[in-house]
């Protein structure tokens, strides 16, 4: 008899401990914020809130900056997307993963012993109870299989296109610009925003992560005309230049961002086409602004509007004509410095926080907001102080990576960059800030570089052999050097 009495006083506890559990988990889902994520590729700081262009129109991300708290100051991990991506959703610097190009999602977790098992962002969320969901470019291509609960895919490519291009011909870009096709329905980016909006207009029994990844303004810089007759060609204005400027450069800079596929600031020049590319860059934010503000639109005109967190990112800047090129690919501020916006429910505190940040710090920043665990291998930091306080005096710095050992370190006043031959490049953003003066080797640098230099990367991990191909000859060289490849069988002769 006492032995049924213990049995049953255990199947009681068991069975209310399992109650006050479900009842304890049920009530912090219900009381967790869900999360839209809105991920837009190549889109430098040409925005109205970021000023980085006067001919800029983005009345939406605007309007989303205005509601919360936008990073000026934001850092890409890596300048080109497939490492950038990486490391955003695996919370790693590519110095410690090896991620130093373009990969396919699938291969992430098999690059190397850093990324052996590692949880992904979205899985990070799914695996702590958030229904996860997800359409478009998000890591390079879409997603790892698994990663989302619902996956929408990726359209292919970056379509549609003219059966000729209409500029630029060459093979080894989709560079390309001019008003086509003739409808915004023909655009992934269109149905990209649709699904979002979609979405919204559902009910969900659990909080909710929801990302949508917009293909423009990444190359060709196709859309349809009307987004090019609200940027006139007459009325736009070419960023600043100098002809000279790569005059204090150590060699391997000018080996590094060698990119002989990409068209040329001086051959824009002579042949009357940058206000063009201008224009059609433009054309290319101002639509994808449009389709953001339907997402954005429709949260509004949700029941989530009230508990829904809204981060905005780029996975890296874009030079158009700066630095003399058209292209990302680079080290300097308009290839590295990229929009970051973080909208909190119910929260008062929104402003501009200049602080150097990196978009490492998305993972576990969310995390954070979102009453997550820490995950331990998360090199990132969470931004929640500076989301509380914009204007904190945060200490903090940025680290951009392009290829093995070659790093970029950004501070609230400076740029410091440092080649894995020794090389240097200092900037002092204050008084240069298009960086066109190398003041590495003035006197009064020293102790600069020397303060700086503390936040290199200690491990440079060599290239992951999952990379199959770098931007250009400097980085195949890299590669080639580094990667340990397989060895082809040799022929016995037999």
């Amino acid at each position: 008899m006492n032995a049924m009495k213990t049995i049953f006083s255990v199947l009681l506890f068991t069975g209310l401990s399992v109650f006050c559990m479900n009842s304890t988990a049920q009530k912090n889902s219900e009381n967790q914020p869900n999360v839209l994520m809105i991920c837009v590729d190549d889109l430098n700081d040409w925005l109205g809130c970021m000023g980085g262009h006067p001919n800029s129109i983005t009345p939406n991300i605007d309007k989303l900056a205005s509601k919360g708290v936008l990073f000026t100051n934001a850092h890409c991990q890596a300048p080109i997307c497939g490492p950038s991506r990486a490391s955003i959703m695996s919370g790693l610097r590519p110095s410690t993963t090896g991620i130093y190009g373009q990969i396919a999602d699938e291969k992430i977790r098999i690059a190397g012993e850093a990324t052996n098992g590692i949880v992904f962002l979205p899985e990070y969320f799914k695996n702590h109870g958030y229904y996860t969901m997800g359409k478009g470019k998000i890591f390079h291509n879409h997603a790892p299989k698994g990663v989302f609960d619902v996956s929408a895919g990726r359209e292919a490519g970056f379509g549609p296109n003219p059966e000729k291009r209409f500029k630029w011909f060459n093979e080894g870009t989709n560079t390309d610009w001019g008003a086509f096709p003739e409808n915004d329905e023909e655009m992934p980016d269109y149905r990209t925003a649709k699904w979002a909006v979609e979405r919204l207009q559902e009910n969900y029994d659990k909080p909710f992560f929801l990302a949508a990844g917009f293909l423009r303004p990444h190359v060709p810089w196709y859309v349809p005309q009307k987004w090019f007759d609200m940027h006139p060609v007459s009325g736009v204005e070419t960023p600043p230049y100098q002809k000279d400027d790569y005059l204090d450069l150590p060699a391997i800079a000018l080996q590094v961002h060698e990119l002989p596929q990409m068209p040329t600031t001086d051959w824009a020049i002579e042949t009357g086409n940058w206000k063009d590319m201008v224009q059609a860059y433009l054309a290319c934010v101002t639509f994808v602004d449009h389709y953001i503000g339907e997402i954005l639109n429709a949260l509004e005109n949700s029941k989530y509007k009230d508990n829904t967190i809204v981060i905005l990112w780029s996975d890296h800047g874009y030079r158009v004509g700066e630095k003399g090129i058209f292209a990302k690919h680079a080290l300097w501020q308009e290839a590295t410095n990229a929009p970051l916006i973080i909208s909190m429910p119910g929260r008062k505190t929104t402003g501009k926080c200049n602080a150097p940040v990196e978009m490492l710090d998305i993972y576990p920043t969310l995390a954070d907001l979102c009453g997550l665990p820490v995950n331990k291998t998360n090199e990132g930091k969470s931004l929640r102080p500076l989301i509380e306080n914009p204007e904190a005096e945060s200490g903090f710095y940025a680290i951009t990576t392009y290829g093995r050992n070659n790093h970029a370190v950004v501070s609230n006043g400076y740029r410091y960059i440092h080649y894995e031959d020794g090389s240097e490049e200092l900037y002092n953003r204050n008084t240069d800030p298009n960086e066109f003066e190398n003041i590495a080797g003035k006197n009064g640098s020293l102790e600069i570089k020397s303060a700086l230099a503390k936040y290199l990367p200690a491990k440079n991990e060599y290239w992951t052999p999952e990379i199959k191909t770098g931007a250009n000859a400097y980085f195949e060289k890299q590669m080639k050097e580094q990667i340990n490849l397989p060895k082809k069988p040799e022929k016995s002769g037999k």
